[in-house]
């Protein structure tokens, strides 16, 4: 396709050039030239000059100099001729062409294709044209894993994930901003939210041994729809922020196991405020000292279970039944009874939600 886009620019330029002017691939053979007889030609060692320096060189009277800048430029531009002009043309055919390819090269590459969608960039109809123009499957079962990196390092997030799944016909890398990566990853119809977590826990435990990089990963739902990608986006983000308030020690969360978080989130934090007021009459919950939350916490964890949670705690039957009786006394709530816990449960929720107060998206 570069091919073509660089011979119709030539050819434009050819009646306002007095020069014969062309391009060479990294062959090292003419895939572009104003005077079309010249086309497969070989220019042996040219590339091989300018592996040397940026600047432009010369040789059998053309002038040569990369497209782009860099070590891994692609073309070489010519002009015929070795004299100062040659060279100031050079630099003008050389920055235009870099500049044509590189719009061409965005408005086609399935990433930024990709980039668009998750950032509602582009209107739902022309979604499906571009994606015809890209031969993209646009019915493939794909999820959204965020990648949030935690520590610095000299090498850039997205290198590090890319270098992990090269193969851009199925995964496709995205950064959308300095510390967040998106991985929108190709799975199977079907694929459970646990073969998912895998590959997510997978993919850190990998940045960390071989980057030393420390990562939050967020999961959005599996969609079998490339349009419905831009939701999968917006649900990763929110598995990140609400598992950074209600999961502290979690590094992968996913959106469909946020259970009531989720719905807490959502609320406004005046209604969580009242909510708060009606079930803790007089400042009770601030009353609990940290060792009675926790006592709470272990009852919690072992499904309201007084004889397991007592040797979880290494303390007494008895003992544990006195605290339940002081938090009961405390709060007017008895956590043995299954209402009254739920509604504490939900109540330390709340109140760790209005204390981190998360942004919302």
């Amino acid at each position: 396709m570069s091919n073509r886009l660089f011979q119709g620019i030539i050819h434009q330029m050819r009646d306002s050039v007095d020069r014969v002017i062309g391009v060479i691939d990294d062959n090292g053979v003419i895939i572009a030239c104003s005077e079309l007889v010249k086309i497969g030609e070989m220019r042996q060692g040219v590339r091989e000059e300018l592996a040397y320096t940026s600047d432009a060189v010369t040789s059998g009277g053309y002038t040569y100099r990369p497209i782009g800048t860099g070590s891994k430029w692609e073309y070489i531009v010519f002009v015929e001729g070795e004299d100062k002009l040659s060279e100031k043309m050079t630099t003008v055919l050389s920055v235009t062409l870099s500049s044509i390819k590189n719009l061409y090269d965005e408005k086609y590459d399935k990433s930024s294709f990709i980039k668009n969608i998750i950032l509602d960039n582009i209107l739902p109809s022309d979604i499906y044209i571009k994606s015809k123009e890209l031969h993209f499957n646009s019915e493939e079962a794909r999820v959204v894993i965020l990648m949030r990196f935690l520590t610095k390092s000299d090498i850039l997030p997205f290198d590090m994930v890319q270098n992990l799944f090269p193969d851009k016909s199925k995964e496709y890398v995205i950064s959308v901003s300095e510390q967040d990566i998106v991985l929108v990853k190709e799975v199977k119809g079907g694929a459970e939210i646990k073969e998912i977590e895998k590959i997510a826990k997978n993919l850190a435990d990998t940045l960390n041994s071989e980057f030393f990089a420390k990562v939050a990963i967020g999961i959005g739902t599996t969609v079998d729809n490339i349009k419905d990608l831009a939701r999968s986006y917006k649900e990763a983000q929110v598995a990140l922020e609400v598992g950074k308030v209600f999961d502290t020690e979690k590094n992968i969360i996913s959106y469909e196991n946020l259970g009531i978080g989720r719905l807490i989130y959502q609320l406004p934090t005046t209604l969580c405020e009242m909510f708060l007021q009606e079930v803790f009459k007089n400042g009770s919950l601030d009353s609990l000292d940290r060792e009675t939350l926790m006592t709470i916490q272990c009852f919690f964890e072992n499904n309201l279970n007084v004889s397991e949670t007592s040797r979880k705690l290494f303390v007494h039957r008895n003992t544990l039944v006195y605290r339940l009786e002081k938090i009961r006394k405390l709060t007017g709530l008895d956590l043995r009874e299954f209402d009254h816990a739920i509604t504490f449960k939900v109540a330390l929720m709340v109140k760790k939600y209005l204390t981190a107060k998360p942004v919302k998206f």
